[in-house]
């Protein structure tokens, strides 16, 4: 199945510290702002005024910020913290050099780098920004092949699965993977070419 949608125009979030969320992001991070929309008595009557401003992070993408006029900061103090640090934005880098670059200056800023680390396919780079949410800059470690798009329909069917059950577990999500990976090559065992 194609798709229409060509990549991300941008992604938006309120920010409640404007000073240090512009600073951050144009000063520390070196995105430029390219654009702001001011509405004064938008939407429904109770719609507070607000300033509407985007960062070019590059590509044509954009990474955007509402401040509400008049709204006090609040904290849902319900999100357990593991919800609020998986809600995060991941930016790409090209480079080794790329990522050292922005660890260097968040390290000179008062965001420092929080964590450095390598995953399977990329290494990371994790900062909170003023506002408290998480950004991830990332660079590819290798190229994502064919295997890893036959891995990624595998674990989803998997997950679809396991989801469904009473008890989902991750030891559970294995069974199920092995199991669809067995009846796979059962059915086609010229695909079954591990080097």
């Amino acid at each position: 199945m194609s798709h229409l949608v060509r990549g991300v125009d941008h992604a938006a979030f309120p920010t409640f510290a404007p000073q240090e969320t512009i600073r951050f992001y144009r000063d520390v991070l070196g995105f430029p702002v390219v654009h702001a929309t001011c509405a004064l008595g938008w939407g429904p009557d109770n719609h507070p005024d607000f300033i509407h401003f985007f960062f070019d992070i590059g590509q044509g993408d954009r990474l955007a910020f509402f401040y509400y006029f008049g709204v006090d900061a609040y904290h849902d103090d319900r999100v357990p913290e593991l919800i609020k640090r998986a809600r995060h934005l991941a930016l790409h880098v090209d480079t080794e050099e790329d990522l050292l670059e922005y660890r260097r200056r968040l390290d000179a800023s008062e965001w420092k780098c929080e964590l450095q680390v390598r995953h399977e396919t990329v290494e990371s780079i994790y900062v909170t920004d003023p506002n408290g949410y998480l950004i991830e800059i990332t660079r590819p470690l290798r190229a994502i092949t064919t295997e890893d798009d036959i891995d990624a329909a595998l674990s989803v069917d998997a997950l679809l699965a396991v989801a469904g059950e009473e008890r989902p577990s991750l030891e559970r999500f294995y069974q199920i993977k092995a199991d669809l990976i067995a009846r796979k090559y059962a059915q086609d065992p010229a695909e079954e070419s591990f080097v």
